[in-house]
C-alpha cells in the first residue's frame, strides 16, 4: 500500500489542500516541540541547581504548550473536514462513473459489494485522514528538525538516533506487506458477508414458503465467522506490530540515554543539554511509532478506496459529443453487421446482427432465450460497444453523439421494472418530472392501468403491487416521455389476455415506433414485422 495514494490528489481537491494544510502544522508543530524541549530542559536545570530564576521559562512552556493544543486542535478539524470532503466526493465519482458503464457492467458486479463500498466502505477513510497522514507528514518532518537540533548539543546522541531510526520504516514496511494481505482478505469477507446477507433477505418469501428460512441461519453464520475470523486476525497483526515498533524504539532511546548519562557524569556534557537531548530524543521516534500504529486503522479505508479506483478505472465505451440527434420520429434506425461478446464467454450474443427500423412501425424481436433480444435493445441505448459494426441513424454512427443527447430518444423498460417506494404516480413521473395529473392518467390508460389510482402506494422493488401491476407502472413510465422509440423487453409478461390486448392497442395509439422483445404469440401476431434473433436472422414479412 502506497503511504499516499497519488489518486486521491488527482480526484479530490479537498485531499491537496488537506496535505498542503498538515504540511504546515507539521513545520509548526516540529518547531514547538524543539522550543518546548529547550523551555523544559532550561526549567527542570534551574529548579536542580536552584541557581536560576526560571519563572518566564515556567510561562514560556505553558504557552508553547497551548499552542501545540492549538495546531492539534487546528489538525483534527481540518482532518475531519476533509475527510467527508473526499469521501463525498469519491462517493459521487464512483456512482456517476458506474452508472455511464451501464446496466450490463453493473449486472457484472456484485451490487452488495457496489453498496458496501459506497457506504461502510468510504467510510474507513476518516482514520485515514483524521490520523495516518497528518503523522505520516509529521514523520517526515519532526525528526528532521529534531536531530538537526540535536545536533547542536550533542553530535554522538544525535548521531545514535540516525543510525537507528531507520530500523523502524524497514520493520513497518515488513509489517505493512501483511497488514495489506489481511485488509484485503477481511473486505473480501465482508463483501461475501454482504452479498450472502443481501440473497437470503431478498429470497426470503421464496424461502418461507419452502421451509428453508431456517437452513440459511447455518450459512449466515458461517459467513459471519469468516468475517470474524478475518477481522480478529487484522487486530492481532495490529497489536503484535504496535508491540514490535514500541520495542524498538524504546531500546533505541534506552541508548541514547545510555551514552548521554555516561558523558554527564565525566563532564563533556551540561545537565541542561544532557536534558534537552534526553526529552527529545523520544520525540525523534513518536512520529514513525505512530505512522505505524495509524497505519492499521486506516488500511480498511485505503483498501476500500482502491475498490473506488477500480471502479473509476474501469474505461467507458467511446462515444462522441455531437447533440445533433436526428429526430427518430421521421429518422430511420440501422444497425448494420453488429457483433457482441460479453467477457468470460466464447460465443458472441450477436453475430453479424443486421436490423431496420421504419419510422412508426410497431416490430417485434423474437427467438429463444439467450439468442441477444436483449443485446440488441442495449446496443441501441449505448451500454454496450459493439466488436464489430455500427447502429445508424440519418447517416450518422450513433457513437458520435453525446449518450445523453442519443439516449433521449428512447425511453426502455426492461425485463425486471425498478420501482422505488412512494406512489404510483411518483413512479411514472420518473419518466418526466413535470408531468401532470392528467398525463399520469393517460400514461396508465395506454398501459392498461386505469383502475390503479395515483395515489396507491407502491413498496420498495415493486411490493404491494402485482408482477403485472409493476410491469405496467413501468411501461407507463415509458409512455410519459415524449421519446420518439419505445424500447420495451416482453412488455406483456404477467398479463392476462385481455390485459395484453389493451396494452396492444394503448402501444399502437402513440403512433411511436415500438421495438420490443416478444414470445407470447398474441404480442407477435400485433406487430408489423418480426425479427427472429439467433444464428440466423430471418426477416417475416
Amino acid at each position: 500500500m502506497k503511504p499516499l495514494d497519488p489518486r486521491l490528489l488527482r480526484r479530490a481537491r479537498a485531499a491537496r489542500t488537506f496535505l498542503a494544510a498538515s504540511v504546515l502544522i507539521g513545520i509548526a508543530s516540529g518547531a514547538l516541540i524543539i522550543v518546548q524541549a529547550m523551555l523544559l530542559a532550561k526549567v527542570i536545570a534551574g529548579v536542580v541547581l536552584q541557581g536560576a530564576d526560571v519563572t518566564s521559562a515556567a510561562w514560556a512552556l505553558a504557552a508553547v504548550v497551548a499552542g501545540r493544543a492549538v495546531l492539534l486542535w487546528c489538525q483534527e478539524v481540518v482532518a475531519q473536514r476533509s475527510a467527508a470532503a473526499v469521501k463525498s466526493t469519491l462517493r459521487r465519482q464512483t456512482l456517476e462513473h458506474a452508472l455511464k458503464l451501464g446496466p450490463v457492467w453493473l449486472s457484472g458486479e456484485r451490487s452488495s459489494s457496489l453498496t458496501t463500498l459506497l457506504t461502510k466502505g468510504l467510510d474507513d477513510l476518516d482514520p485515514y485522514f483524521a490520523r495516518y497522514l497528518p503523522q505520516l507528514v509529521l514523520a517526515a518532518t519532526v525528526p528532521a528538525g529534531v536531530i538537526g537540533w540535536m545536533a547542536t548539543g550533542d553530535l554522538i546522541a544525535a548521531g545514535t538516533v540516525v543510525i537507528t531510526l531507520p530500523l523502524i520504516p524497514i520493520f513497518m514496511a515488513l509489517i505493512g506487506w501483511a497488514t495489506q494481505a489481511h485488509s484485503r482478505r477481511r473486505q473480501r469477507a465482508l463483501d461475501r458477508l454482504a452479498h450472502h446477507f443481501t440473497d437470503v433477505v431478498t429470497g426470503l418469501p421464496t424461502l418461507k414458503l419452502f421451509g428453508r428460512a431456517r437452513a440459511q441461519e447455518a450459512a449466515v453464520r458461517r459467513v459471519t465467522d469468516r468475517h470474524r475470523v478475518a477481522s480478529m486476525s487484522s487486530l492481532r497483526v495490529a497489536f503484535l506490530s504496535s508491540l514490535a515498533l514500541e520495542l524498538l524504539a524504546s531500546i533505541s532511546v534506552a541508548l541514547v540515554a545510555v551514552g548521554v548519562g555516561l558523558r554527564l557524569i565525566e563532564g563533556h556534557l551540561g545537565l541542561e543539554t544532557a536534558l534537552m537531548v534526553l526529552i527529545l530524543a523520544p520525540e525523534a521516534y513518536l512520529p514513525l511509532r505512530q505512522v505505524g500504529l495509524h497505519f492499521h486503522a486506516s488500511a480498511d479505508g485505503v483498501a476500500a478506496s482502491e475498490e473506488a479506483f477500480r471502479v473509476l478505472e474501469t474505461p467507458l465505451p467511446e462515444r462522441g459529443d455531437r447533440t445533433d440527434v436526428p429526430d427518430l420520429r421521421t429518422t430511420n434506425l440501422q444497425l448494420y453487421d453488429v457483433t457482441v461478446r460479453y467477457p468470460g464467454r466464447d460465443e458472441p450474443a450477436l453475430d453479424g446482427f443486421d436490423l431496420e427500423v421504419r419510422p412508426g412501425e410497431v416490430l417485434a424481436l423474437t427467438g429463444p432465450s439467450g439468442a441477444g433480444k436483449s443485446t440488441v435493445l442495449a446496443v441501441l441505448l449505448g451500454f454496450i460497444a459493439p466488436e464489430r459494426g455500427v447502429v445508424v441513424a440519418g447517416g450518422s454512427a450513433a457513437d458520435e453523439f453525446e449518450p445523453s443527447a442519443w439516449r433521449r430518444q428512447f425511453a426502455w423498460v426492461p425485463q425486471r421494472a425498478g420501482l422505488r417506494s412512494g406512489s404510483v404516480a411518483d413512479n411514472v413521473r420518473l419518466g418526466q418530472p413535470e408531468a401532470s395529473d392528467d398525463a399520469v392518467r393517460l400514461a396508465l390508460l395506454a398501459a392498461g392501468s386505469s383502475e390503479l389510482e395515483l395515489d396507491k402506494a407502491v413498496g420498495e422493488h415493486g411490493q404491494l403491487l402485482s408482477g403485472g401491476q409493476q410491469r405496467r407502472v413501468a411501461l407507463a413510465r415509458a409512455l410519459v416521455t415524449d421519446a420518439p422509440v419505445l424500447l420495451l423487453d416482453e412488455p406483456t409478461a404477467g398479463l392476462d389476455t385481455d390485459t395484453e390486448a389493451a396494452v396492444i392497442a394503448g402501444l399502437r395509439a402513440t403512433g411511436r415506433t415500438v421495438l420490443m422483445v416478444a414470445h407470447r404469440p398474441a404480442l407477435i401476431t400485433a406487430a408489423d414485422r418480426s425479427v427472429v434473433v439467433g444464428p440466423r436472422e430471418l426477416v417475416l414479412a
